[in-house]
């Protein structure tokens, strides 16, 4: 009987299935001739589409109420005219908001409270970046008194990025048969490939007033880079 539960044992284990992730761990592949490892990097350019900037008021009072409620109301107007302006509610997202105590130090004395500062923050996403200037325009004069930004980005990127992919995998193949030539070789496949990532590479900080005429912001979106590095394994014979 005990005979008969350890072949059952044994046949649970040769019919068991590892997991996904060990059964990839275990794939090798034996290379008979060179091997070429080469790293390779695709990019890409395209304009941002969406720019997106952090928007808010600060407030002072003697109370803690009375700032938080400043901040609230002028808050309420800052929305209100970025809705007129066509903003999305899902395009505006409020992003902090604090309250901090202000104090004075005299000389030789306790610190004595004189008031308190409210920050109420939003984060905004412009789909029109051209014409996003003018509405920041509109929110100083509704009362926002704290403007950073833009971050410019490309909301949807994986066609771009799929683009990069396809130049980085050219690349690394022409490198390949430089190699393989200049050692009297042939590349004779490809052995393993891998993604490490693709991404926008940031460029330089911009102002948040990148020019400025009769007192209009305007914000140019320029140009972005996406690339997407790889990393491939050769055979040469």
């Amino acid at each position: 009987m005990k005979h008969a539960v350890i072949c059952a044992l044994m046949l649970g284990a040769v019919t068991w299935t590892a997991p996904a992730a060990a059964q990839q761990a275990s794939i090798t592949q034996t290379i008979a001739g060179t091997r070429l490892d080469i790293n390779a990097t695709g990019e890409v350019t395209r304009v941002p589409d969406v720019a997106i900037i952090s928007a808010g008021v600060i407030t002072r009072s003697a109370t803690a109420t009375g700032a938080l409620q400043d901040a609230a109301n002028r808050m309420q107007r800052v929305v209100a005219a970025l809705k007129a302006a066509g903003i999305a509610d899902r395009d505006i997202q409020t992003s902090n908001v604090s309250l901090s105590p202000e104090y004075r130090y005299p000389e030789n004395q306790s610190p004595q409270l004189t008031g308190y500062t409210a920050s109420n923050q939003l984060t905004i996403s412009f789909h029109d970046i051209r014409n996003s200037g003018k509405i920041l325009d509109v929110l100083v004069a509704q009362g926002a008194n704290q403007i950073n930004g833009p971050n410019l980005t490309i909301e949807h990127p994986e066609a771009a990025l799929d683009e990069a992919r396809g130049k980085a995998i050219a690349s690394g193949r022409a490198r390949a048969e430089l190699y393989a030539r200049s050692l009297g070789l042939r590349v004779a496949r490809v052995v393993a490939v891998s993604e490490s990532g693709g991404y926008a590479v940031p460029p330089p900080a911009p102002p948040m007033m990148a020019r400025a005429e009769a007192a209009q912001t305007k914000i140019e979106p320029g140009e972005q880079k996406l690339q997407v590095n790889v990393a491939m394994t050769f055979e040469l014979q």
